[in-house]
Formats: structure tokens, sequence, C-alpha cells
């Protein structure tokens, strides 16, 4: 690569960050699709015209902020899940990293919670295609634990997803708690830990006979 086209590269991906980051900001108080693009190239300082030399429409923007909000929880709850057997831990270390990406990346989740049932198809269909993601990844990690020997498949990944909505709806929970109230901040912990380990509490009994006639009868 040449190092003019090098530098026509490293400006072209400036621009595309600026878009994403203006149109981040510009969503806090509005949806998607009520966001208008001159307001969003306005904001970046740039014509409409050159909005399209990096994505097709808003919708592929929204798409864009989807990987960008939460591409990087992968890695994380892989590891998270790798590294951790013991069931307490595990719980604390899941709220703990939930409240800190919500501290750290409080634009994104707020994205992320109004578009999820938002107005524009695309961007929801990637935040449920990232979400089930995470389920089938937790339910990997999962079944490589001592406590999920014996269980289906299919109730494995019904369990992951309860462990993903509840990921979820704790973000949501910090996320609409005043930054500066720590005893707001330790109400939502103390719930979602309590609801993690209701939870975990379910899945040690799950496969027990009286547990599994009853569930299938209900």
């Amino acid at each position: 690569m040449s190092h003019t086209s090098g530098v026509r590269q490293a400006r072209k991906q400036q621009t595309r960050q600026a878009l994403l980051d203006a149109g981040l900001r510009l969503l806090e108080h509005q949806n998607l699709s009520s966001l208008g693009l001159r307001e969003l190239t306005r904001e970046v300082g740039v014509s409409p015209a050159a909005f399209y030399r990096h994505f097709p429409d808003m919708a592929d923007l929204g798409v864009a902020l989807v990987d960008e909000a939460l591409g990087s929880l992968h890695t994380v709850i892989r590891a998270v899940l790798t590294e951790t057997a013991d069931a307490d831990e595990l719980i604390d270390r899941t709220v703990a990293i939930t409240a800190a990406y919500v501290t750290e990346h409080r634009p994104h989740v707020r994205f992320i919670a109004r578009e999820r049932h938002g107005g524009v198809t695309a961007v929801r269909t990637a935040i449920a295609a990232e979400l089930d993601r995470f389920a089938d990844e937790v339910a990997a990690g999962l079944g490589a634990q001592p406590a999920s020997e014996g269980w289906p498949a299919d109730d494995l990944h019904v369990l992951a997803e309860l462990y993903v909505d509840h990921m979820v709806m704790t973000a949501a929970a910090f996320l609409e708690a005043p930054p500066d109230d720590p005893a707001a901040h330790d109400r939502i912990t103390h719930a979602a830990r309590l609801r993690l380990r209701i939870i975990s509490i379910g899945r040690l009994h799950w496969l027990d006979p009286a547990v599994r006639q009853a569930a299938t009868r209900g």
C-alpha cells in the first residue's frame, strides 16, 4: 500500500468513526428511526453524500453501533466462564462486569436498551443475533462445568438464555440509576446477585425427578 493510499484509508476510517461517535451522541435523547441524515452529517461536518461512502443507510450505521457496543463482550464472557468454577464467584464476577461495562459504556448500553425493541428492523435483528451468540457461548461454558452433567442441550440453552436476559435486565437497571448514587448501585447489585443465586439453586435441582415432573406438568 502506498503512502498516499494509506493516508486516504486512514482518513476514511476516521470519518467513519466520527459518524458512529456523532450518531451515538445524537441518539442519547432519540431513537435511531428519528435521527435524520442531515442532522448527523452536520454534526460531523461532512456532506450527506459523504455518509454514503461509509454506510448504505442509517440502519447500517445502527448495525455497526450494535457491533461496537456488544462485540467486545464476547471475549470477556468466555473468559469468565472458562476461568471461574465456583458458582458464587461466577455470580459476583458477572454482576461486577455488567456494572463496570455500563459505567464505561453508558451511551452504547443506552443505545442497545432503546433499540432492542425499536423501530429499525435491521438493528433489532442485529441485537437479537448478538444476544443469541451470547446465549450459545454461555451454554457452551456452562456445559463444560460439572454441575451441568446430564443436562439435555436444549435445557442448557434455556438456562443460558436466562443468564443473558438477566445480564441485559441488570445492565438496564444500572443505566437508569443515577451515577452518583452508591446506595442505588448497591441495591441493584444485591438484587442481581440474589436473582442469579436463585437461578443457580434451581440449576442444581433441575434434574431431580420431582422437579422435572412438576415442570413438565406446568
